[in-house]
C-alpha cells in the first residue's frame, strides 16, 4: 500500500511541475502570430 501512495504522489507532483513548466513556456495567440509594425503583407 505505501508503494501505491508514493506511486500517486510521484504522479501527481509530476503532472504539477509539467503543468507549471509548459503553462510557463507558452505565448499568447496574440503575441505569437503578430508581424512587426513595419510590415507590409500582400501586393
Amino acid at each position: 500500500m505505501k508503494t501505491f501512495l508514493m506511486a500517486c504522489a510521484a504522479a501527481i507532483l509530476i503532472a504539477v511541475v509539467g503543468g507549471v513548466v509548459l503553462n510557463s513556456m507558452q505565448e499568447p495567440a496574440d503575441r505569437a502570430y503578430s508581424s512587426p509594425s513595419g510590415v507590409r503583407l500582400g501586393a
